[in-house]
């Protein structure tokens, strides 16, 4: 059995405004392949690479953001090049993750399994319960990008055995520390807000403060690993 074979990212460039470029891929994948391979091109400084000030990963596209004075055009063939020599494992979302160059450090979250729809995850997975909390703590999980809400991440890389859809409909009310799952993602609620991913527990860990730096606990990068504790009697 041989596993998936890896391609090159297909591109397609397109400028934001005279001070970045938004480069759309066909797959999480390819962000996640290509977005490292671009940290660590911007690691050299060198080239169109120096005036590169941030790079923003999303689903299917990820952010370069410039200083005045970019030569727009030089990045983008830098873009094109990197894109066409990286090398992309299609279907390694949904694996185990035990660390890669672009993650920066390991961050572990105590949870409490306690969520409102954890006999919902274990019916649609067909697992007990304990064995979805032993599936979400036994794999360490990355942080793909971010979005939602300050301080939300989209966890990639968990056991496969937990993809479950998002609920049929949206509760208006999530209270802060909410651990979640929907598709090939699990996270966690940084504020109280409408929502409608699989609860399964929660969390007493800050997922955003601006007092902090950074004030984002998960930035892209991120190894997660969660720790199941007991509630409070």
């Amino acid at each position: 059995m041989t596993g998936p074979r890896p391609t090159g990212v297909v591109v397609h460039v397109l400028p934001v405004g005279g001070e970045g470029l938004l480069l759309e891929v066909p797959d999480l994948d390819s962000v996640l392949a290509l977005e490292s391979a671009l940290r660590e091109a911007l690691a050299t400084g060198s080239g169109p690479w120096r005036q590169v000030t941030d790079i923003v990963p999303a689903a299917r596209t990820v952010l370069l953001l410039t200083g005045d004075g970019t030569d727009l055009a030089a990045l983008r063939a830098a873009v094109l090049g990197i894109g066409g020599s990286v090398r992309v494992e299609h279907g390694s979302v949904g694996r185990p993750v035990l660390g890669t160059a672009r993650t920066s450090h390991e961050v572990e979250i105590p949870v409490r399994y306690d969520g409102r729809d954890l006999d919902e995850v274990a019916a649609l997975t067909g697992l007990s319960r304990a064995e979805v909390v032993a599936a979400h703590t036994g794999t360490p999980w990355r942080v793909a990008f971010g979005g939602f809400a300050p301080g939300f991440a989209y966890l990639v890389g968990g056991d496969a055995r937990l993809r479950v859809p998002r609920r049929d409909r949206p509760r208006p009310f999530v209270p802060a520390g909410a651990v979640g799952l929907a598709g090939e993602f699990t996270g966690i609620y940084p504020r109280a807000s409408p929502g409608g991913w699989q609860l399964v527990g929660t969390t007493d860990a800050t997922l955003w403060d601006v007092s902090r730096e950074p004030p984002a606990l998960l930035g892209p990068g991120t190894t997660v690993r969660f720790v199941a504790v007991e509630a409070p009697r």
